[in-house]
């Protein structure tokens, strides 16, 4: 009896599909040498692998910029948008299929400037997907303008003499949402607490708000620190937070931080120098967006879903 129980479970075991990171690989990726967009991308594949999810049951989402050439590169349903215009477009896919799990990958410009109206709304509206911003603080695919995260003073094409204002903080300006649910922040030059961190946003219920912070090795070569070498970091500790590798206490202070305390975080939010890394904010309690319309409405199934559809389209057809 109980040998027949073991060859039950390990059938059980073996029954259940494994991924390989092979499996999320789609094109090569061309990006620069050096850039932090290769980093996020293998993050990426293995967080998906520990959660053994089927790469069609995915889809992901950018705008324009180096970063949101993503989607080529991961082995999901991708959808490579317009500039900033990558979370209407998320939403939308969360109203039409909810059951699809979505991931949005932006880039300071593509996000916090252009993208600007809809990442705050889409903050308020909570829908249900994992949200990275790639913030290497230079627009880079066109080629060295400034972004709303360029430091003081810094040169670029647009700013020949320096920019002029205080860079944006994105933290703090998310933490002043309403409907906020959670907000993170990494860097490319920490793998460990990346994918740590890319983790946790992936198991949080509602809009999980994650900046990645890294260096264009081309236009930005010495932002940060020159990736991270001379950049002041402290890690945000919390039994239910990001885990913070031992190693990586050498690389940074540590702080204590109840991310559940919204007052707290909103301090911590305004920090620029040291940089919080860690888990800002989280409330799992706030209702996703898809979830409040769904619940106004009878959802057909997918056979009068498609009836619906056909009919619709049947209007517009010439014969």
């Amino acid at each position: 009896m109980v040998s027949m129980l073991a060859e039950e479970s390990l059938l059980e075991v073996c029954a259940i599909e494994t991924h390989s990171l092979e499996d999320y690989e789609a094109e090569p990726p061309r990006w620069c040498k050096g850039c932090g967009d290769h980093g996020v991308l293998a993050a990426l594949q293995r967080v998906l692998r520990k959660n053994n999810v089927d790469p069609e049951n995915v889809v992901s989402v950018s705008g324009i910029g180096c970063s949101s050439r993503l989607p080529h590169y991961l082995k999901t349903y991708g959808f490579h948008g317009i500039h900033g215009r990558a979370l209407p477009i998320a939403t939308g896919v969360r109203l039409s299929r909810p059951e699809l799990p979505v991931i949005v990958i932006m880039g300071d410009g593509d996000c916090f400037s252009i993208g600007g109206n809809h990442w705050l709304h889409a903050i308020r509206y909570n829908i249900n997907a994992v949200v990275l911003v790639l913030d290497n603080e230079v627009y880079a695919l066109t080629k060295m303008q400034a972004s709303p995260t360029t430091p003081d003073g810094w040169k670029t094409n647009t700013t020949p003499r320096g920019t002029y204002l205080h860079p944006l903080n994105p933290l703090s300006a998310v933490m002043g949402m309403t409907n906020i649910s959670f907000v993170a922040q990494t860097a490319t030059w920490l793998p460990a607490h990346l994918d740590e961190t890319i983790d946790k946003a992936w198991d949080h219920h509602g809009l999980s708000f994650v900046r990645i912070l890294q260096r264009c090795p081309v236009f930005m070569p010495k932002a940060f620190g020159e990736g991270g070498l001379n950049f002041p970091v402290v890690f945000l500790e919390h039994a239910d937070g990001i885990p913070i590798h031992p190693l990586l206490r050498k690389r940074g202070a540590v702080q204590a931080h109840d991310h559940r305390d919204i007052n707290e975080a909103q301090r911590v939010a305004v920090t620029a120098d040291p940089a919080p890394m860690g888990l800002v904010y989280q409330n799992p309690d706030v209702p996703a967006y898809e979830e409040i319309r769904w619940q106004r409405q009878d959802r057909p199934d997918h056979q009068t879903f498609l009836r619906r559809l056909e009919a619709e389209m049947d209007r517009y057809t010439v014969t």
